[in-house]
């Protein structure tokens, strides 16, 4: 049963002065209580992250509130952060993310829908830079702006694949028609700001430091010189703010920001971040889709410029995901298969591989299905114990904390025994392109990196402009370790394709975009929102 916040935010630790109330179960947090934090030090960072998912995921949101609960049951204060749904997948392919049975995030339908307005805020920001430009232009265009070089897009949050190609001013008689395309809001640089600003004062340079348009020199035009910053922050001053809620087992959660891990970086904003690690004596947050997408950015993009460093890592897996890597096809993943799964294991073990190239320690969490046989669990944990590997089956969707009480267990234990030697995979400093070729050697275990000629002009321009020192933010399938979505398992020597290289100069970041990877994702044949109807 739900408590009222005010109930939720003193378990936090977070006085009813910080507390801006919306309704009876959720709430924002002024900022002015990291005055009242400033010396206090920090908790554990524990970093959830996922092997390669199946189309409808792991379960890692779930198994993050599932180890939250299971540290409340063993006694550790323990705070959640954990990033905000958007409307694309809610009503698209993979529904809420909000975890799911007794290890969900309440109230949940608030959650998944409008929340407290900040992908509102996001969107009409956006969208009003947009408008401003196109003003601009149209009102004599005193900057110079060449309209076919307008670089920052319109945003709505939805999956809508009909806005991937519009015209825009298109029967304006003093206006330029010109091509235009959208981006689904949590892809956009608007929210990988959000998501990395340290404070209100980081979030407004960084805007200011956008990238709008060039010229027609081919000079940068950047949002300053539009002067609106004002204007934005005005739109975003509460989006600003970490969001309060709580678990089904009344534990305190965070919910803040929400940057797509296959396009942007996956992580959660970084104010709610050093909040909840000013208030828990650990903190559990997760990173979007495998560890290959979310971890790596959250390890060489959101801790780097958070300051932060790591303490463990939770690998999530499932042995239906297991078995779907070593050759069974989807339809046929509740059918037990030793021989695949022992296949498929070695999907697992590239991205626990990956999480050590960081220095890290990590434990094995599988999420526990009903359909799973005893001999499947049997080869999993003997595997796992053989290479030195921490396991926990956890049946935190079933029985919440009771269900999660080992993985609280080994991970406390972790954290105790098993130090951090957190570093970066590459030096900022490096020419872009080689920064791009380490993430898809490492990680991606490719043996060949092809760029477009695109994608090269691109990098020599970006590096002139003085962005050659920022980290690069990887735009790929989740579906797959390589490019390309039907490959499954752990492809050792692929080849990755980078067919185009953007620059988000606010969130100082370099995007490289592989394969056919979309800003504006699709439906599928049937959304989950033609599914709701039968609920």
């Amino acid at each position: 049963m739900m408590q009222k916040i005010d109930q939720i935010a003193f378990k936090a630790g977070i006085k009813e002065d910080y507390l801006d109330q919306y309704g009876r179960y959720k709430a924002k947090i002024d900022l002015k209580i990291f005055d009242e934090l400033k010396d206090k030090k920090d908790g554990k960072l524990v970093l959830v992250t996922a092997i390669t998912p199946t189309k409808t995921g792991e379960g890692k949101t779930t198994m993050s509130i599932a180890l939250t609960e299971g540290f409340g049951k063993i006694g550790v204060n323990c705070m959640l952060a954990l990033r905000e749904p958007s409307l694309g997948p809610v009503f698209g392919l993979k529904g809420g993310a909000t975890g799911g049975g007794l290890a969900s995030v309440e109230p949940k339908d608030d959650i998944n829908l409008h929340f407290t307005g900040d992908m509102h805020a996001l969107t009409s920001s956006i969208n009003l830079i947009s408008a401003v430009i196109d003003n601009h232009i149209f009102q004599g265009n005193e900057l110079g702006i060449d309209p076919t070089k307008i670089v920052w897009k319109r945003a709505l949050d939805m999956n809508d694949r009909a806005l991937r190609s519009v015209t825009v001013m298109q029967d304006e008689k003093k206006g330029t028609p010109r091509h235009d395309e959208f981006v689904i809001t949590v892809a956009s640089e608007m929210m990988a700001i959000l998501c990395l600003a340290t404070d209100p004062e980081d979030f407004r340079r960084r805007v200011n430091n956008i990238i709008v348009a060039y010229t027609f020199d081919d000079k940068p035009v950047y949002l300053k010189q539009l002067r609106i910053s004002n204007a934005i922050m005005k739109l975003m001053r509460e989006a600003l703010k970490p969001n309060l809620v709580q678990t089904v087992e009344n534990n305190p959660v965070l919910v803040h920001g929400g940057p797509f891990a296959n396009i942007a970086h996956g992580c959660n904003s970084i104010i709610a971040l050093k909040l909840a690690l000013k208030l828990g004596d650990v903190v559990v947050t997760e990173a979007g889709f495998g560890a290959d997408l979310g971890a790596e950015k959250f390890l060489d993009i959101c801790c780097p410029t958070a300051g932060k460093k790591p303490d463990g890592v939770v690998m999530v897996a499932t042995i239906r995901a297991l078995k779907e890597h070593g050759g069974v096809p989807f339809e046929e993943l509740k059918q037990p298969n030793v021989e695949a799964l022992k296949a498929g294991i070695a999907n697992l073990q590239l991205h626990l591989e990956n999480i050590q190239k960081y220095g890290l320690p990590v434990v094995v969490a599988i999420n526990h299905f009903a359909e799973d046989s005893q001999e499947e669990i049997d080869v999993l944990t003997k595997w796992c114990e053989e290479h030195g590997y921490t396991v926990s089956f956890v049946d935190g969707f079933l029985k919440g904390g009771d269900g999660s009480i080992d993985l609280a267990n080994k991970v406390k234990e972790m954290l105790e025994t098993k130090p951090s030697h957190y570093h970066k995979l590459y030096d900022y400093k490096l020419p872009i392109k080689e920064k791009i070729e380490t993430v898809c050697r490492e990680i991606y275990r490719a043996k060949e990196v092809v760029f477009t000629e695109k994608a090269l002009a691109q990098i020599e321009k970006y590096a002139k402009l003085g962005y050659g020192e920022t980290a690069v933010c990887m735009a790929k399938t989740p579906l797959s370790i390589t490019d390309n979505p039907k490959i499954y398992g752990a492809p050792l020597g692929c080849t990755i394709t980078i067919r185009e290289v953007n620059l988000s100069a606010g969130a100082n970041f370099i995007v490289a975009l592989t394969g056919a990877v979309m800003t504006m994702p699709g439906l599928p044949k049937v959304p989950a929102a033609v599914k709701m109807e039968d609920e």
